[in-house]
């Protein structure tokens, strides 16, 4: 048995394990914790199972000037992730956690090693994370185009690719709720177009800000928020020119708000996190994995 915990960043909700916790085949842990109908579940969390398992190593002392978690994010396929947007954020919160208890306290910065980079997270009321920059490029999305790939339509759904940790195939609709993601989602999420296939993200105008939906690749399904989307929302809208250089645009899954922003140095992904529960689980597999 390990211990885990669980938390969740506007609905994205994630089993965090120690790295070091002895895990002997972390894709089929994270199968079947995640599993929605017979993962992990306990009466604090409203939802059965997780969009994901966090692995994290926190890396603190004199080292360390912000301290560290170390991140790998292996999701409900049992693929590993370069990025999470609520993931990472959900990260140092539970870095912050530990670093308040230490002797030295903690001054509210944490950085986030992710296999896209190194991320620095501030954690107060809300946790912000440095999302870098929002590429296009045809080469660093990737998709199988000489330019960038910008309102094109692929798969029958006008599209535009970003990648903004991982690649996002985002459309503006003017509805987002009149769309049928699930039957829509998947012919864009493995087009040709994406050799590595994409995460699928709906935006429309509202108010000030946008709201999101997002089929996300190794889920392979909806969830209820999405980082990546968000921070891809609002790269998109800023490269179309509908929102200002350094504009601090609202996004709304379903699962609640975040505030994104792009700048020329990059983004930042701000939003609540909060802990559901800690409990222990089996750590090595079980039949039904094989």
């Amino acid at each position: 048995m390990i211990q885990v915990e669980k938390y969740h960043g506007t609905g994205n909700d994630f089993v965090i394990v120690d790295a070091d916790a002895d895990v002997p085949d972390r894709r089929a842990f994270a199968r079947r914790i995640c599993d929605r109908e017979t993962g992990i579940d306990h009466p604090a969390s409203p939802r059965v199972g997780a969009d994901g398992v966090l692995f994290l190593a926190l890396e603190a002392g004199s080292r360390f000037t912000p301290p560290r978690a170390v991140m790998t994010l292996v999701q409900p396929d049992g693929s590993v992730a370069a990025m999470c947007g609520n993931g990472a954020r959900c990260a140092a919160e539970w870095a912050a956690r530990r670093l308040r208890d230490r002797p030295e306290g903690f001054d509210g910065e944490v950085m986030i090693d992710t296999q896209s980079g190194t991320r620095r997270a501030t954690v107060g009321e809300t946790v912000t994370i440095e999302m870098g920059q929002p590429t296009f490029a045809p080469d660093e999305v990737p998709v199988e185009a000489a330019e960038p790939v910008i309102e094109r339509e692929v798969a029958g759904l006008t599209i535009t690719a970003v990648n903004t940790g991982v690649p996002h195939a985002v459309a503006l609709v003017e509805d987002v709720d009149a769309i049928d993601l699930a039957t829509v989602a998947p012919p864009v999420r493995h087009a040709d177009v994406f050799p590595r296939g994409a995460n699928v993200t709906l935006a429309a105008r509202d108010g000030d800000g946008y709201r999101q939906r997002t089929f996300e690749r190794g889920v392979e399904g909806e969830t209820d928020s999405c980082g990546t989307g968000a921070v891809a929302v609002g790269a998109v809208a800023h490269r179309l020119g509908h929102v200002e250089t350094g504009e601090t645009v609202h996004v709304s899954p379903p699962g609640g708000t975040l505030d994104v922003t792009v700048t020329e140095r990059g983004s930042t992904l701000c939003g609540p996190v909060a802990h559901e529960f800690s409990a222990e689980v089996a750590a090595g597999p079980l039949p039904a994995d094989d």
